[in-house]
């Protein structure tokens, strides 16, 4: 009995899905549960197992193209069965976009796929959610765009060794394996006057898409307003280096021990000043305010296919160490790729660091329904005129909080950023 795949739902916010690639061709057999398809969600690229076992009768959606929810995208069937298109489909697929993308928002663990046969001879596996798997686990790592051009040009990314995150194979790869580069691939306009210059068209992910629409209703929405203040973090900068000091002689007797970055105490401070400040810690409900009980943390991550934001539960809870680890543990998943659906879900406030790259500071978009975010630049060496009148030199670290004025006033966020300037000098009260 030939059954419809629709593509599927793997997350609460996921609105369509794109087609990263088909892992088995036309006329392979599959086994209920074996990896099927990699679909590009608002989140991540993700495996889809088949419910079903049976043979791939027909691939509905090529790769590189992106689908609604619940839009057929192949069908399983027995080998060498005939089966009618259109009576399965409903009278045909729906027609497929290009390729889109996926944002820094929450969402929840799906339930388990149903498969329901609807009619005789036919059926219909409707797929309400699935049971998804990030790409990379016992097979070649690429991310869509590297397999996508990787399939135009004829290169076989399985033999591709990866220079991306955790040997991911990514687009500077595969231009580099075809010679004339990948950018031929693509379609490319030569600039009038410029000899041999060109632009390059990139697909868009279904990641950045997402960021694309989510962040653009969020600026549209929430009534912005920012407050910038800075810190002096030499006090907290000779803490830091006693622990890391102490992590490596632990290290050394075999003793595993976290050492701590700069940010993993912004987001110690953070979650304190939260519990000082809850209405900072709240959501906007439209009729409602709602002030969460405890601080989930959410931190950016930057990925080549865009921002990602998990979520570090109960930092408020948490030690500066076992901070650290959380903070590790899933930038180093993010990464890789590996992060479930739920590790984005349940934020309640956003930290946004870009002092690594030496930006000094800069404003954040929130991410709804939260009510703020921090954007944290560099720690750098500044003159400043201390409490004595004396012209010092400190290292100073400038923070803006950018608040959604429907939930958060000037002198509420200015309160929160006073408590938290006060933790990042005194690090010890954070202790009490």
């Amino acid at each position: 009995m030939a059954l419809v795949i629709e593509m599927p739902k793997l997350s609460d916010t996921m609105e369509e899905g794109g087609i990263a690639n088909w892992l088995k061709k036309e006329g392979e057999k599959i086994g209920e549960g074996e990896p099927l398809v990699e679909i590009e969600t608002d989140k991540a690229t993700q495996e889809y197992e088949s419910p079903e076992e049976g043979v791939l009768l027909k691939i509905l959606v090529q790769p590189g193209k992106a689908v609604a929810l619940r839009t057929p995208i192949a069908i399983i069937g027995a080998a060498g069965e005939k089966f009618d298109l259109a009576a399965l489909t409903g009278g045909g697929t729906k027609t497929a976009a290009t390729t889109p993308a996926a944002a820094p928002t929450t969402s929840a663990v799906p339930p388990k796929p149903t498969a329901k046969p609807v009619g005789a001879p036919v059926g219909t596996v409707t797929v309400t959610s699935a049971q998804a798997a990030p790409v990379g686990v016992g097979r070649v790592k690429a991310s869509p765009l590297a397999r996508k051009v990787a399939a135009e040009l004829g290169v076989d990314v399985s033999q591709i060794s990866g220079s991306g995150p955790a040997g991911r194979v990514v687009l500077r790869d595969i231009e580099h394996r075809s010679g004339s580069g990948a950018a031929a691939a693509q379609s490319a306009l030569v600039q009038p006057g410029v000899a041999g210059a060109a632009s390059t068209t990139i697909p868009v992910t279904m990641m950045r898409k997402t960021i694309a629409k989510r962040l653009l209703a969020a600026k549209n929405d929430a009534p912005h307003f920012y407050l910038t203040i800075s810190a002096d973090v030499t006090k907290l900068e000779a803490w830091r280096q006693q622990l890391n000091g102490a992590a490596a002689k632990a290290a050394k007797a075999g003793v595993a021990a976290t050492k701590v970055s700069l940010n993993d105490v912004v987001i110690l401070a953070a979650s304190r000043a939260l519990k000082v400040h809850p209405e900072v810690n709240s959501s906007w409900q439209g009729d409602t305010i709602l002030q969460h009980a405890e601080a989930h943390v959410a931190i950016a991550v930057a990925l080549p296919e865009g921002l990602v934001t998990p979520v570090i539960r109960r930092a408020d809870a948490l030690g500066l160490r076992d901070i650290a680890a959380s903070v590790r543990d899933l930038a180093g998943k993010a990464k890789d790729g590996k992060l479930s659906n739920d590790a984005y879900a349940g934020g309640t406030f956003t930290i946004s660091n870009l002092g690594m790259f030496g930006i000094e500071e800069f404003t954040a978009i929130i991410n709804p329904p939260q009510a703020a975010i921090l954007a944290v630049g560099a720690a750098l060496p500044t003159p400043w005129v201390d409490e004595h009148g004396a012209l010092v030199v400190q290292q100073r670290m400038k923070m803006t909080l950018s608040c959604d004025h429907r939930v958060v006033d000037g002198a509420t966020g200015a309160k929160f950023l006073q408590t938290l300037v006060s933790y990042l000098e005194e690090p010890m009260q954070m202790l009490v």
